[in-house]
This record gives C-alpha cells, structure tokens and sequence, in this order.
C-alpha cells in the first residue's frame, strides 16, 4: 500500500469517527434540552437542537475534547418561541442556559 492510499483510508477513518461522535453529541444535546423542559414544565419545540459552534479545547483532565454548542426553542405558553442553549464537552453537559420566561403556576 502506498502512502496517499494510506493516507485516504485514515482520512476516512477519522471522518466516519467524526460522523458518528457529532450524532452521539446531538442525541445527548436532544435528550438534555427535552429533560430540561420537562422539568421546567415548558414546550420543548420541533424536538431537536441545532449545532451553532464547535471547538477544540482541553477538559479538566487535560484531554482535548470537542466542545459543540447547541441551541433549541422552547415555549412557555404556546404562542412564544425562546432559546436555549447547551454546551457538550466530549460526552457529558457543560452547562445549559435559557431565556427568562413565566412560569404559570
């Protein structure tokens, strides 16, 4: 096997592991945003989230990790639509914003 071959089957390899650690992420982001709205009694809108940034960076461990944002909507009333957002570093939450809104109890 010559190198560019070599070459083209890790490049492969490394965007097959990429493909399938973003939808690991966005499944985690998903489950997060709908548990969130769950337990802040609100709408938890179109069931999905949305990759907003990406970035390389070091964990507490000192492993480099990929840290993808994500934002959602949600509703409080049914007649608005608010955002969130969720950080994910590697495989667990980071942090998760959202926007003020009321609370109807």
């Amino acid at each position: 096997m010559d190198v560019i071959s070599l070459f083209f089957l890790l490049l492969l390899a490394a965007l097959g592991w990429y493909w399938y650690d973003s939808l690991r992420a966005l499944e985690i982001a998903r489950n997060a945003g709908k548990r969130a709205c769950n337990d802040a009694d609100v709408l938890f809108l179109d069931d999905t989230v949305a990759s907003i940034a990406l970035a390389l960076v070091r964990d507490n461990s000192g492993r480099r990790v990929l840290r993808r944002t994500y934002r959602f909507e949600f509703s409080d009333t049914g007649n608005s639509r608010l955002e969130g957002q969720l950080v994910v570093l590697g495989d667990r939450i980071e942090s998760m914003v959202m926007e003020p809104y009321r609370m109807l109890h």
